[in-house]
């Protein structure tokens, strides 16, 4: 029998690369999320729908399989500070989360991975460690941590399978254009004036492939439930190294340094621990950040595709 996959945001980036490792184990994939899939992240095995999650009966009148794993990657990273979209973010990162482990809470699943964010954190002592108190300022980071206490709450209170796993920068292939990496390497290709801050930020940047793994192995190792892991690189990097780098390994494109102010809340170092993920996942990652940042740029200067 196949394993059958569930993932909401299969159309989104991170999404994606799930669902293609996935076909490429032989797994079963189906994708719930709000849009059809934009052309080069169509994957023609995968299942999709399209629902909004915070919706519970529609929700529950698609979810009528069986299945053995469920990845929540859904909802947009939104970072507005408008309360007219308050509802909308709590919507889509907490009410859809509820909504779902309410649905397989009643139904045999083997494990369940939320994705979090770093940004749950806010503005406190580095390196983050899991078992910190968490002071997040935007509604997005709010909604994402209120998410991360009821799913260990679940798993403390009924033993339901889940996993909470904290993201750093991703980057990758098929990658949005008005993500940092991707906005680089595009405005270096079309050979650009682009805006960028001084680049004094250090931050943590961890390749897509990485980023998968991790997911999978949420999935299999049962000591994984009940768990908040941190997931990035481990070592903070300055953001203008990174912008230097991608502009002289393209060889084209104006970055302009400081066109970007910082924000008033701006914090200049943020980066993660993640000897947890190491000693309990058996997770690290494994592809340098010159080595993701040139199959990066190779793919966006061989494919072509508009982003």
């Amino acid at each position: 029998m196949k394993k059958k996959l569930l993932i909401i945001g299969g159309t989104g980036f991170i999404g994606y690369h799930v669902a293609k490792y996935a076909i490429k184990k032989g797994w079963k994939v189906t994708s719930i999320s709000l849009k059809k899939p934009k052309k080069y992240r169509f994957i023609s095995k995968v299942n999709y729908f399209r629902t909004n999650i915070s919706k519970f009966n529609n929700l529950k009148k698609i979810i009528k399989d069986k299945y053995d794993y469920v990845l929540n990657a859904g909802g947009y990273v939104n970072h507005s500070k408008n309360k007219k979209d308050k509802k909308k973010i709590f919507g889509e990162h907490y009410v859809g989360l509820v909504n779902l482990t309410k649905i397989f809470s009643k139904k045999k699943i083997k494990s369940f991975v939320q994705i979090g964010t770093s940004t749950e954190y806010g503005k406190i002592n580095i390196p983050h460690q899991e078992n910190i108190v968490c002071k997040p300022k935007t509604f997005y980071s709010q909604a994402k941590l209120k998410a991360t206490k009821h799913s260990i709450k679940l798993f403390k209170n009924k033993g339901f399978p889940i996993t909470v796993l904290r993201f750093y920068l991703v980057y990758g292939p098929k990658q949005s254009n008005n993500r940092f990496i991707t906005n680089i390497i595009l405005g270096c290709i079309k050979n650009k004036k682009f805006p960028c801050s001084k680049g004094d930020q250090m931050r943590d940047i961890c390749y897509i492939d990485d980023i998968v793994k991790s997911i999978f192995l949420s999935f299999i190792k049962k000591e994984a439930s009940g768990n908040i892991f941190n997931i990035g690189f481990g070592k903070p990097i300055k953001i203008k190294k990174i912008i230097k780098y991608i502009n002289s390994k393209v060889g084209k494109g104006f970055p302009q340094y400081g066109a970007i102010k910082y924000r008033k809340d701006e914090v200049l170092k943020y980066y993660p621990n993640i000897k947890k993920a190491k000693s309990k996942l058996g997770w690290k990652p494994k592809t340098s950040l010159t080595e993701g940042i040139n199959k990066t740029i190779k793919f966006y200067n061989e494919k072509k595709i508009k982003i």
